[in-house]
């Protein structure tokens, strides 16, 4: 059965200079696993060593049970596409897409079977005599797509692949690549910065940061338990609200407001307190958990608005994502929060707390 392992990957470059710490993870048989993070995280450096294109400082790389991290990159029966889709000018499609298999002096009837396999796959039937600059930007993502494919690698390696096309084409090409690799089989290591592709494309996401893991979980767990202040401020968009709380009588006050917390605390301590904007709401006479304030800022976003008031009795700033056709009149208003969609995080080491 196809599978990567990655075992405390290391890579130092100078001893200030460490952009991958320790890092362990498996990707399984029909895996597709998201290293997920801001540009100077460590994503595209791990991708480079289990390709074998730089060496670990420590650690290995083990692809089917065999240690292939001091392979070459030709060697460890990988494929990978670039950000930049590496398609040779000169050629046209056809040949981009048999290249490495007439490199493994494969015979020129299978090369015939496996190119036509995927350009029927990722629908390039008409266009296989044209080269690369006759081609959009979708379609020469989907020729080096076609060139991974072809290969039937034991692990295959995307890195960025969607970064250079535009929003519309993104969203479609993203969808065929949801699609193609629901079929496969194959391990599939996938960077990117986009949360958007990391949670709609994922079985798994690793959320990186300063070369360390943070959590590695399902999309959905990711974003509604997320392990640390860290993540829970990455993953989301608008950003979780994160206010630093100060606790009296076993609960956190925000603004003239009380919340009742899920578990004892010592009464010195502060706490931090995460809420997503989208389970903010316009507060109603049933709610307990309401919080006066002036609106200070509503920002239009098309199907709702963004609305950020400015909390009565202190000068914190909540923000709430509320339907557009919810109204209110002048600008003194009251938002609600709901006690099982709230995140809890320790104030000294950042890592979650109970939950409620």
């Amino acid at each position: 059965m196809a599978k990567l392992e990655i075992q405390h990957l290391n890579k130092t470059y100078t001893p200030k200079v460490v952009p991958v710490k320790d890092l362990s993870f498996t990707v399984g048989k029909g895996e597709f696993l998201t290293l997920l993070g801001p540009s100077g995280c460590g994503k595209s450096t791990t991708l480079r060593l289990i390709a074998g294109l730089e060496q670990p400082t420590q650690g290995e790389v083990i692809i089917d049970d065999q240690v292939v991290t001091h392979k070459s990159a030709g060697d460890r029966d990988i494929a990978m596409v670039f950000q930049s889709y590496a398609l040779y000018p000169h050629m046209n499609v056809y040949d981009n897409m048999a290249s490495g298999l007439k490199l493994r002096k494969m015979t020129k009837a299978d090369i015939q079977q496996r190119v036509t396999n995927a350009s029927q796959t990722l629908n390039l039937e008409d266009l296989m005599h044209r080269k690369p600059g006759q081609l959009s930007g979708g379609q020469r993502q989907r020729v080096a797509l076609g060139r991974a494919l072809v290969r039937n690698p034991a692990v295959f390696l995307l890195d960025e692949p969607l970064s250079n096309l535009d929003a519309l084409l993104r969203e479609q090409v993203r969808a065929e690549l949801k699609k193609l690799f629901e079929k496969q089989q194959t391990p599939v290591v996938y960077v990117t910065h986009d949360q958007t592709e990391a949670m709609t494309l994922s079985s798994k996401v690793a959320v990186l940061y300063q070369g360390e893991l943070q959590q590695l979980d399902t999309p959905q767990r990711i974003y509604s338990h997320p392990a640390n202040q860290f993540v829970a401020g990455f993953i989301g968009s608008p950003q979780m609200n994160l206010f630093t709380l100060r606790c009296d009588n076993q609960t956190a006050i925000l603004g003239n407001t009380r919340i009742p917390l899920p578990a004892p605390v010592d009464e010195t301590r502060e706490i931090v307190l995460g809420i997503r904007p989208e389970h903010v709401s316009l507060a109603t006479p049933t709610d307990t958990l309401t919080f006066p304030g002036k609106v200070g800022l509503v920002e239009n976003l098309g199907m709702s608005n963004l609305v950020s008031l400015d909390v009565q009795g202190c000068d914190l700033t909540l923000r709430a994502l509320l339907p557009t056709d919810q109204t209110w009149s002048g600008d003194e208003i009251s938002l609600a929060l709901s006690p099982p969609q709230l995140h809890w995080f320790d104030v000294q080491t950042q890592t979650r707390w109970l939950d409620p």
